[in-house]
Order: structure tokens, then sequence, then C-alpha cells
């Protein structure tokens, strides 16, 4: 049987030798941070740590992505093999950085507090490795790099693009550094692995009026204040726990003074599920309470739902190969399954919809740190234990190989 990158005892040598540029480009990408579909500084920073290899690179018409392509040498007459597609993205978050890193963010208001420059790194370094075994590659392997990551669904417009269909991938991998697990430890599960993310939002609209008068007035605050409570009830007494929902009320805005009542109340929220099915109840269920409180109060509610990511699904075979693969490739700590899935989202989902395949988290914890308490995702002080990065190309490449020498077996 034929080895794979993960068996072969030159691989980790490769590894170390791609770590020095792979560090050097997440710093380079850490520093400018880019947020949304369109970093321009970010892409031509990857694309220059791709220059010169054998890929065929097609660009994103409605972002700064692109997919790399690189068919392998060993492919039979007449076929190009397998296709397996490596994903990552680019995007950083709007957010000030107190890490005091000497290659922090200089650009005010934007960090990589989410390991964006991470993936980036680790994908270029994948490519670069495997390029350099293109003749033993028996398959094609697309790389996305991919903007918009962070709530603007990258994902989804450089499919609309058609540049999956370029060379259509037959399964797909991607993973997510993460701060909180030790280093080198993978960390996921079969099925469900993350939420859908939907944003709700209602405006309650009342009669204003003079705040020591109330009953001339037709007051939509305690109105908001009921929809609230109400929708919290239905989560926690209609929705079964087998198929969880969470709705999060994160905003109510109205009123410009002490003594007047508004004629109007915001709402905003999120609305994380775990099924197309509990979704779609719980979106009939926001509009159904918010009108339903807001006319017995003599009110009008107008509500709205902005659809957000998928449900993030993993194919079972998939994650069973990141699992059986997670001790073998150097650095690699093993697999830690997920008891449960996290009600976070992530627009790899949009991929994993049309294609088979999977993502797993990286731990990424400096050692000797309390891992537990770290700075997780999302925070101003998060970081990272660069060394482990030579890990995450490893299994970018482990995996790739595996999968265009058996499929998901």
């Amino acid at each position: 049987m034929t080895s794979t990158l993960a068996d072969r005892t030159d691989w980790s040598a490769i590894g170390a030798a791609e770590l020095a540029e792979i560090v050097a480009l997440r710093r380079a990408i850490h520093a400018e941070p880019e947020v949304g579909l369109h970093c321009p500084l970010t892409t031509a920073k990857a694309k220059a740590a791709l220059a010169g290899l054998p890929l065929e690179i097609h660009d994103s018409t409605s972002t700064t992505g692109f997919i790399a392509i690189l068919r392998g040498g060993r492919a039979g007459a007449g076929s190009n093999g397998r296709t397996v597609l490596l994903r990552g993205d680019m995007d950083a978050l709007p957010m000030t950085e107190e890490t005091g890193l000497p290659f922090a963010s200089t650009i005010p208001g934007r960090m990589h507090a989410c390991g964006h420059d991470a993936h980036t790194a680790m994908l270029a370094g994948a490519a670069r490795a495997l390029a350099a075994r293109r003749e033993e590659l028996s398959g094609t392997i697309v790389f996305m790099f991919q903007p918009g990551e962070e709530g603007h669904h990258g994902a989804r417009h450089m499919i609309a693009d058609g540049l999956l269909d370029i060379a259509r991938p037959e399964a797909a991998f991607a993973l997510h550094i993460l701060p909180n697990a030790p280093a080198g430890m993978f960390v996921g599960r079969d099925g469900a692995m993350l939420a859908s993310t939907d944003t709700v939002l209602a405006t309650i609209r009342g009669k204003g009026g003079h705040a020591a008068m109330p009953h001339e007035a037709i007051d939509p605050i305690p109105v908001a204040c009921a929809i609230v409570t109400a929708l919290q009830q239905h989560v926690a007494r209609r929705v079964p726990v087998a198929d969880p929902a969470v709705l999060t009320m994160t905003q109510i805005h109205a009123g410009s003074s002490h003594n007047i009542i508004p004629g109007e109340v915001q709402l905003m929220g999120t609305l994380r599920t775990l099924s197309e099915a509990t979704r779609e109840q719980m979106r009939a269920a926001f509009h159904r309470i918010a009108q339903g409180i807001a006319a017995a109060h003599g009110c009008v509610a107008d509500t709205s739902i902005e659809e957000g990511y998928p449900v993030t699904v993993n194919d079972r075979r998939a994650a069973r190969l990141l699992r059986d693969l997670s001790s073998q490739v150097p650095g690699g700590a093993g697999w830690t399954a997920m008891p449960a899935p996290m009600m976070g989202g992530e627009d790899f989902s949009y991929v994993l919809r049309e294609i088979p395949g999977a993502m797993a988290f990286l731990g990424v914890a400096a050692p000797g740190s309390d891992w537990r308490t770290n700075p997780p995702l999302h925070n101003t002080r998060m970081t990272i234990e660069e060394d482990v990065l030579a890990t995450g190309v490893a299994m970018h490449c482990a995996v790739a190989e595996r999968f265009l020498e058996r499929g998901l077996d």
C-alpha cells in the first residue's frame, strides 16, 4: 500500500523547513488585518507566498478570495484522479488588539483575534510543501483562500462565483485554531459541529408621549420587554433539548430623554440552531410572538430575519480521517471528541453543504500555559503558539494525500 505523507520519515523535516516562512507570513498578515470580503493586502501576501509554484490561480469576482489548483503528476491516463479542497480564511475582526506583540496590528480597530492569519499561513505552507511533491500526488488539490468569514458569507460568494466548479472537489477539509486546547490537539466531532447563525430584528411601534402621563401614550418599552421574556420562555418550553436553539437578544434601542415615552423600540439578537427543522420553527416563532404580543398591547411589530450561515455538518467518514491522522502527523497530540456541538457559526458550512468533508479545531495553547483560562477566540488578548503551525501544515498535507489515494473509505 502506498504510504502517506504522514507515514514518511522525511515529512517532519519538510514541516520544520516550512515553519520559518509560515511564521513570517502569519506575522505579516497579523500586522495588517483586513475585514470583510475585500482583503487586498492579505490576498497579495498569500499570492506572493505561492509565487513560482505550479499552481493555477483563479480569482473570485465578488471578493478578493482565490483558489489555487495543484494537479498531481501521478493521475492516470485520461483522468485527473480524485480532487480534494483545503480551505483557509483570511479576514480579521473589527476590534482593537491588546496583545502587546511586536507584530501587533498596525491598523486601529482591527485585529486577527480568530486566527485567520494562521489559517492563511498554514494553507500557503501546505501548498508549498505539496507542490514540492507534485509528481507523487495522484490527484488534484484545490487551495481555497477565502475572505469574509466573519459574518460576510465569503464562502457563499466564492461558490456563487463558480470557483468550486473549475475543479469540482469530492471532499473538503478545514482547520481552525483553538487557543483553549493543548498545543497540537485536534478537536472535532461527527455530524453537526457548529450552529446556524441568523440575526433577528424587530421594531415595536407604539405612541410616544409624556413620561408622566403614560395613559395618554402607548408605551412600546414594556411591550419590548414582554417580547424578550416570551421568546426566552419559548426556547425553554417549546424547543427539545435534543435539538437545541439559542435565541439571545443583544440590543435594545429606544428613547431620547428620561421624561419622554418613545414612539418605538428596536430589538436585535441572534438565533442559533443545529437543524433546519428547529431553525424554521424558531424563525416562525419569532415573527409570531413579537407581532402577537405587540398587537395585544395596541402596538405594531415589524419583524425581519437576516439569514446567516447554515449548520456546519461534518461528514462521518471525513471526520474519521482527520481523527485517524491526528496522532500521526508531526506534533499531533491526538483527537478530542467534542461532547456536543458549539453554538458558534462558520461559513465553511456552505462548502460542506455541497461537498462531504470536515472541519477540526487545532489547539495552539503555549506549552506550560493554562489552556483552560487562555484568552479565547475573539478576545483582544488572544495569542497562539506559532510552532503548532507546522502541525497544521502537516495535517493539511496528510489529509489531502490520504484522500487522493484512498478517498473517504
